[in-house]
């Protein structure tokens, strides 16, 4: 019965197998294909292309985080982007997982201003960051940062790299959990980074706005490109390239938004490998107990 349950079902697997194979080769747009939105016709998919996969040290179910990166990664973030994205959820007090002293932790977070009070009088007044501070806002509210953008407020970066992720469609997600793919965010954010090009023949981009197919949402936004060569000084003789900046500020990011992600991986493993034991444990008591023994 089992053979005959097995030989049914084998026969609906391999078209299963081979449908899905057919699908995905149909569905991946061939090199130089043009975006869905200059179709004829079509409908916009965005992001017109999909994010490109990059190496990264925290990936994997052994990854972790490359020190000297994240390090890079915060100076890009400090001299470039926190010229307009705050990150509201990251206290100061947390660059000290990435190597550095009490002392440099306390001068970095000096170089940054925060409202407090009320004093004495009632009256609210600034002062320099502490490490228990969080990083600040560039702008008063979101009504002011929206209008220094074209109307468009930059979102906060604490979580930008777990929320930003793409999602893969049928049938590359499957793979991806087997795979523990989960760096869609920073690929992302390179990607997007590093994406800015000029807008095919016939493409009007609105004013104010800049032409990048790995945006997410339209096929041009209102950021500029933020990066350019030699812009950040690397201490360390790190490359000093767009691509290499975009990846640092990446990782950085991800960071930001997962600092425990070294723990958890190294729990989830130590937890597997107890399950592992434990369930042999089960095996060789139930084999025992339903033994054929003579008593």
């Amino acid at each position: 019965m089992m053979k005959k349950l097995i030989a049914s079902i084998l026969p609906l697997a391999v078209v299963a197998i081979l449908g899905t194979a057919a699908f995905a080769q149909e569905a991946t747009p061939g090199e130089g294909a043009a975006p869905a939105e200059h179709e004829e016709g079509a409908t916009p998919h965005y992001p017109l292309k999909h994010p490109r996969e990059q190496d990264w040290s925290f990936a994997g179910p052994f990854g972790h985080y490359d020190k000297g990166q994240l390090q890079r990664g915060l100076k890009v973030y400090a001299e470039v982007c926190s010229a307009c994205h705050s990150m509201s959820l990251v206290p100061f007090r947390m660059l000290g997982e990435l190597g550095y002293s009490e002392a440099q932790v306390k001068a970095f977070a000096a170089n940054y201003e925060v409202q407090d009070g009320p004093d004495a009088a009632g009256e609210m007044f600034t002062r320099k960051a502490i490490p228990s501070d969080y990083f600040p806002s560039p702008y008063a509210n979101a009504q002011a940062a929206a209008a220094a953008n074209n109307g468009a407020a930059p979102p906060d970066f604490s979580l930008i790299a777990k929320a930003r992720g793409i999602t893969r469609g049928f049938p590359q997600f499957v793979f991806d959990i087997f795979t523990q793919y989960q760096e869609g965010g920073p690929d992302y954010i390179y990607s997007l980074l590093t994406g800015y090009e000029e807008p095919p023949a016939g493409f009007q981009v609105p004013e104010g706005a800049h032409y990048n197919p790995y945006f997410n949402a339209a096929a041009a936004f209102a950021m500029p490109k933020p990066l350019s060569d030699d812009q950040v000084t690397y201490d360390d003789g790190t490359p000093q390239t767009v691509d290499q900046y975009s990846k640092d500020v990446s990782a950085f990011l991800m960071w930001a938004a997962e600092p425990h992600l070294e723990d958890r991986k190294s729990t989830g493993f130590m937890v597997i490998v107890f399950l592992l034991i434990f369930s042999g444990l089960i095996f060789l008591t139930k084999r025992s107990v339903y033994a054929n023994k003579e008593h």
